[in-house]
């Protein structure tokens, strides 16, 4: 027997698993972390890709928006902001012509504590913050319709500024291929209804984990951010993030060409072949704020999926301390009771926080999934979960009395960030 410590919320699991019952432990590529966080900041905006440097887009006086990520989102945006504040002001920007937007997407709205631990006291000091709350008609400006029919509402905090720059981390997306880019705008600052549109997409095939080329809710993306963006100046900074939240490479330049090299990272850190497909998965979303509900714990849900056999077992380590984190998602599997019935109505009618729930019922088609979390039961049995209990032994135990006493396992730590493939021989 093995001990194994898996993160779980703000702390850890420890469960003890049999060796021999082992395929293969998977984990991201080990690639050096950052050290000197400001000199590769400012290598990456002084030498961008697909883009002038900075400096020779800014000018003294101008206006400058920067987007940045809300705390369902690993981003260390306390890290880079105040160096892309003084970076600002020594190309003469003061502190009074910027400000930040929060890009919340469809997710809840930011407290006061959360938008200053985001990007830091010292910077929450100098430069207002607002958030982006796609519920708000009144705060977003119309650009015209996508060829897909998605309305282009973007929120005005970024419409009159000379500049707005684009922040955030980059991971696989399990219907948009990616996260990053683009995302910082179109979902993250858009209306509702632009949000809702896009997002119908997902029930696409060609929708999916990895996937940028054919992928149709990327390309509305794309397509509704260039029309926001004529006559507008964008500039991207993303950086790429291990497990323990430490920078691995940053990436600066156009918002569509710096993401596209960095997705090519992301495929080769977070990607990983596997011979077989396992029994039993037991994986852990990483902890907070990757498990901070089931809205989120998803997007490692699909991650283990493709680690699993039909009719096997994922054991999903995650804390849900905010429950669902959709009233919305809720309220359909109350109503719904199978993946047919909401899959029919998305057709009909999408909408927001019920297309989550068709996300769920997407991995549980495949495998069995065993949550230890502090979700209600009683939620988690609604939800077409196969059981919830809070310690993974139980867990454990359930599991084997479905596969036997010796599932061929492969056990996954920072499940929200690795994306297994079958390998092809």
């Amino acid at each position: 027997m093995r001990k194994f410590e898996f993160a779980y919320g703000h702390g850890k699991k420890a469960f003890e698993f049999d060796e021999n019952d082992l395929i293969k432990i998977i984990r991201m590529k080990e690639f050096p972390p950052l050290k000197d966080i400001k000199s590769c900041v400012l290598e990456a905006i002084r030498h961008p890709i697909g883009s002038p440097a900075l400096s020779e887009i800014i000018k003294p006086g101008d206006t400058v928006a920067f987007i940045c990520n809300d705390p369902t989102r690993v981003a260390n945006s306390h890290l880079f902001m105040p160096i892309l504040i003084d970076e600002m002001n020594r190309l003469g920007v003061p502190d009074e012509n910027m400000r930040i937007v929060f890009s919340l997407g469809t997710h809840r709205e930011m407290s006061e504590e959360e938008r200053v631990k985001q990007v830091g006291t010292e910077v929450a000091r100098r430069i207002r913050m607002f958030s982006s709350v796609s519920t708000r008609s009144e705060d977003f400006m119309y650009f015209g319709e996508t060829s897909r029919g998605t309305p282009v509402w973007i929120n005005k905090l970024l419409c009159d500024v000379d500049h707005v720059i684009l922040t955030g981390t980059i991971i696989h997306h399990y219907f948009s291929g990616f996260g990053g880019g683009r995302k910082a705008v179109l979902p993250g600052c858009a209306a509702m209804e632009t949000i809702r549109k896009n997002h119908s997409w997902m029930l696409d095939p060609h929708s999916g984990l990895g996937i940028l080329d054919g992928n149709p809710v990327y390309e509305d993306q794309i397509e509704g951010v260039e029309l926001f963006a004529k006559g507008r100046s964008l500039f991207l900074f993303n950086a790429v993030v291990n497990a323990q939240h430490e920078f691995l490479k940053m990436f600066a330049g156009h918002y569509i060409e710096a993401h596209k090299e960095a997705c090519r990272f992301v495929n080769e850190v977070y990607g990983c072949e596997i011979d077989r497909e396992a029994d039993l998965v037991i994986a852990s979303c990483g902890g907070y704020p990757k498990d901070i509900n089931v809205y989120q714990m998803q997007k490692t849900m699909e991650n283990t999926s493709c680690a699993v056999r039909k009719g096997g077992v994922v054991i999903l380590l995650a804390e849900c301390i905010e429950g669902s984190g959709s009233a919305k998602l809720e309220e359909t599997f109350r109503r719904l009771k199978t993946a047919e019935e909401i899959r029919r109505e998305l057709e009909e009618n999408f909408q927001i926080g019920a297309n989550k729930a068709y996300a769920i019922t997407h991995p549980i088609a495949k495998a069995d999934y065993i949550l230890v979390t502090q979700l209600d039961k009683e939620m988690a049995k609604m939800m077409h979960f196969y059981a919830a209990t809070t310690e993974v032994e139980e867990a454990i135990k359930l599991a084997k009395q479905k596969l036997g006493d010796h599932p061929r396992t492969i056990l996954m730590p920072e499940g929200s960030l690795t994306v297994p493939r079958l390998s092809e021989s």
